[in-house]
């Protein structure tokens, strides 16, 4: 569930349920307050309206009294004037928070409650049969005596107009209204926080286990380590978090993996490098040593010591210059000079150098060219020609055979130029050919050999030709020799409308 779902449900539920609690819990109430004013006043038919109405339950309550009262007048209203029938009468009343006012004429000759209370109540009760129709109801006093007075009207012995008043304060309420209405607050307040707590702890507990995942997936990070998962348990925002987290975490160990692998490889270059430079060095200094010590003692040893320094010498500079470039790959910074070639010009040229060289080397060369004069692509001399020295250099390196020989082939191959470099060499084993484009991979493992070279002669070649936009692969036959293959795209021309 989404959090902004979970908020919304809050927000409802904290309204709604709370009413609909309250609304159980006051008609609870309500009718064991309602049995309690019955059977204490003696009273029946008490609504949920009366119950909160300051004078409906009054007026109830003194109804009884005052049908007593009323028959008094009409069959014995001698007992009006009884002092000691009115105390009586005036006790009940007061039992029921009332009291009994009697006048005759206009003069007050029973008072039920302290002269004080009553004080502003008498100048504002009802004249004699003022409000006989209302009386069983009782007659709102307002002002400062905030009373309801019942009115029984009668005549004295003495043929004087009399008048007996039940009045009820109206301003405090019956003890069970009271400690109703203290027990609905109560209620009410108990409802909100039993409801709230509910709520936070539902909305707490949906945010606090993504959160503790991902604080305890943070501290892993901290302490470097990378290797954990982080599953996230809800599709709401947390859980989106959650899994931009571990995306975060996948990246975050690709990058350690990538960078270890670039550490190891650094390694492995330096010392491949220290290795293969070692090599040529110790081989110029003996020969250095040689022409010192005077070894070189006719026109042909010096010649041949002088040559000897000179290639390998050779040797240290391309390894620097495959050292240079490396870096360069690395950093995608390899210098290109893309312009557009005669495929037929440009490999006459590469395929006389070669030649020329491995002539020197007395290794056989032939060159085959299958493509029209008219053929072209786009392409940087220097780097296709570094493409296929590696190449060459690489098939040189592994030759077991006396009579050494390489062949080059150019073919039309539809959209795509397609050249092979074949060899016959002692071969790629199955198991090595599909690595052999990768850094620093070596068929032979051994560092004691005699083969030398950095290990990223071919991953060079591998990124050119792809930054030709073209492909590069090898077949294999051990004992037999070697085919390197690459392609790149002709250039086409695209006709202009006008």
């Amino acid at each position: 569930m989404k959090l902004k779902t979970r908020l919304v449900i809050a927000f409802m539920t904290i309204i709604i349920l709370p009413v609909l609690l309250t609304s159980a819990v006051f008609c609870g109430f309500a009718q064991l307050q309602i049995r309690s004013i019955e059977k204490t006043y003696g009273i029946t038919g008490t609504t949920y309206e009366a119950l909160l109405n300051s004078v409906q339950v009054p007026s109830r309550i003194t109804k009884e009294a005052y049908h007593e009262l009323e028959r008094a007048a009409d069959k014995d209203p001698e007992k009006l004037e009884d002092a000691s029938y009115l105390e009586q009468f005036n006790q009940r009343l007061r039992q029921k928070g009332s009291y009994l006012l009697v006048r005759k004429d206009d003069i007050i000759v029973y008072m039920g409650e302290d002269p004080q209370k009553t004080e502003a109540v008498i100048p504002d009760l009802p004249a004699y049969e003022e409000y006989n129709a209302d009386s069983e109801n009782g007659v709102y006093i307002g002002g400062e005596a905030q009373v309801l007075v019942k009115q029984v009207d009668f005549v004295s012995d003495d043929k004087n107009k009399c008048s007996a008043f039940i009045v009820t304060d109206v301003t405090s309420m019956l003890p069970e209204v009271s400690q109703f209405l203290k027990d609905i607050l109560v209620a009410v307040i108990v409802i909100l926080v039993i409801t709230g707590a509910l709520l936070v702890v539902w909305i707490y507990r949906g945010i606090k286990i993504p959160l503790v995942k991902m604080q305890k997936a943070t501290k892993n990070i901290k302490e470097g380590n990378l290797d954990f998962r982080l599953i996230p348990d809800t599709d709401d925002e947390l859980g989106q978090l959650c899994q931009d987290f571990e995306e975060m975490r996948k990246r975050l160990k690709d990058n350690a993996e990538e960078k270890l692998a670039y550490d190891k490889e650094s390694k492995e270059l330096i010392s491949n490098i220290s290795h293969d430079l070692k090599t040529p060095i110790t081989a110029i200094k003996g020969y250095v040593e040689g022409i010192m010590d005077g070894v070189a003692d006719t026109p042909e040893k010096m010649e041949k010591y002088i040559r000897t320094i000179y290639n390998k010498a050779n040797e240290m500079d391309l390894l620097i210059n495959e050292l240079t470039l490396y870096s360069k790959i690395d950093t995608n910074r390899i210098p290109y000079n893309f312009t557009t070639l005669s495929v037929n010009e440009y490999f006459d040229d590469c395929a006389e150098d070669l030649k020329l060289e491995l002539e020197q080397r007395d290794v056989e060369f032939g060159y085959f060219n299958y493509v029209e004069e008219d053929i072209r692509i786009i392409g940087d001399a220097e780097q296709l020609k570094r493409v296929i020295n590696n190449i060459v250099t690489n098939s040189l390196k592994y030759m077991d055979k006396k009579r050494a020989r390489i062949n080059l082939r150019v073919k039309d191959v539809g959209d795509f130029i397609q050249v092979e470099l074949e060899d016959n060499g002692k071969g790629i084993a199955a198991k090595d050919l599909p690595n052999i484009f990768d850094r620093f991979y070596r068929t032979d493992a051994s560092r004691n050999s005699s083969k030398g070279g950095s290990g990223i002669g071919l991953s060079i070649v591998k990124k050119i030709i792809e930054e030709h936009g073209g492909k590069i692969w090898a077949t294999s036959r051990e004992g037999t020799g070697t085919v390197m293959y690459f392609v790149i795209r002709k250039y086409q021309e695209v006709p202009v409308n006008e």
